[in-house]
């Protein structure tokens, strides 16, 4: 099996230069913010996090592809690093504490390693394959961190961002039912999740909405901490609908709560409906 230790320390200088960048930007009173065509929010502190990384691995890696939330894809070839330079802008905008940087590397379609820096948290979380999956301050100050051992539904601590998301996709009757069965619900939103998965401090986490980038760093540290991450509809790794992740005893459960029903949100009452079925 390759080693991605080389590849993880560059992920954590990466991230050190992310952290720099972003809290010298929160709460800054000339802070800019933008709204994207797909009316999310923008700021100069995302933009300048992503130009300073591709910047870095032009240098130390120029032979790898880049993908990243703000600018065009750059490079090619089986090593991609992808790149998500605030996650949680939203919480960053308001003064919330409770974001971070993503920081993942794909080889041949697979994440192989994945930093996740929230320096106002004053955290990190960082796994390589076959390495396991640690947190802390630096490499020099970890912990090893594991998903828990609970495996009934009603005993599961569930994390997850809204509920707008999975109305929308057509999901929402199911996770409803799966918050109301659940033993403990909690929206930690975003990467921390996904983090607290990890952890072993919550069961599962999912959420009905996300691109690679917001994927890719949580799907290997997950996998490494002894869990299981995959889209909606149970598919391993970063692609595909949504995510859910969990500590792998719950998870074919959670796929089949979360699976796509024949549903249609009823206009006048906001209640989700079955959609009656039709006799010939």
């Amino acid at each position: 099996m390759a080693s991605y230790i080389d590849d993880l320390r560059l992920a954590h200088m990466l991230a050190d230069n992310a952290d720099s960048i972003t809290e010298s930007r929160f709460k800054a009173q000339d802070l800019n913010v933008e709204t994207k065509p797909d009316r999310t929010a923008v700021t100069d502190a995302d933009r300048a996090v992503e130009e300073a990384l591709r910047k870095l691995l032009a240098t130390a890696r120029p032979r790898d592809a880049v993908l990243g939330e703000e600018m065009p894809d750059t490079g090619y070839g089986p090593r991609q690093w992808i790149i998500d330079p605030i996650d949680g802008t939203a919480n960053y905008l308001r003064g919330v504490p409770v974001w971070a940087t993503l920081i993942g590397l794909m080889v041949d379609g697979v994440v192989r390693a994945g930093v996740v820096s929230a320096p106002l948290l004053g955290r990190r979380w960082w796994a390589a394959e076959g390495d396991g999956a640690f947190t802390g301050r630096s490499l020099l100050k970890a912990e090893r961190i594991r998903t828990s051992a609970i495996r009934r539904v009603s005993d599961c601590f569930v994390s997850y961002s809204s509920l707008g998301g999975w109305i929308v996709s057509g999901r929402g009757q199911g996770f409803v039912d799966l918050l109301r069965d659940a033993g403990r619900t909690r929206a930690f939103g975003d990467f921390w999740s996904y983090m607290l998965v990890a952890e072993g401090a919550v069961d599962a986490a999912a959420e009905p909405e996300l691109s690679l980038w917001d994927k890719a760093a949580l799907d290997i540290i997950v996998r490494e901490a002894g869990g299981r991450f995959t889209d909606l509809d149970g598919n391993d790794g970063s692609y595909g609908p949504g995510a859910i992740a969990s500590n792998g005893r719950l998870h074919d459960e959670l796929v089949l709560r979360l699976s796509q029903p024949e549903v249609e949100l009823e206009e006048t009452t906001g209640i989700i409906m079955p959609i009656p079925e039709q006799h010939s």
